[in-house]
């Protein structure tokens, strides 16, 4: 029952597509990508790759994990972001 489900092009989709809703919901990058990683797991199998479920389990790991670096590359930190604390806050002036 769980392979057909983990079959299923568009389970995979809608797993992405509630990814990204939360991602909107709970600020910080980090659903966004496990969307991506299940979108692109999902368009594979509607293309009509051969493998179960674990393997689709890895192939969503791998790219989810790709995603997530590329996204934190381009669109995460920015330079001047960290605060870089000087002095103590109990220090004496």
């Amino acid at each position: 029952m769980l392979q057909e489900f983990a079959g299923a092009w568009w389970a995979w989709v809608i797993l992405g597509f509630a990814l990204g809703v939360l991602e909107v919901v709970v600020p910080g990058f980090i659903f966004l990508g496990f969307a991506i990683g299940a979108v692109v797991t999902g368009a594979l199998v509607w293309f009509g790759i051969p493998a179960g479920l674990p393997a689709l389990i890895l192939i969503f790991a791998i790219v989810s994990v790709v995603a997530w670096l590329a996204l934190r590359r381009f669109v995460g930190v920015r330079d001047g972001q960290v605060k870089i604390w000087d002095r103590d806050i109990n220090d004496s002036p």
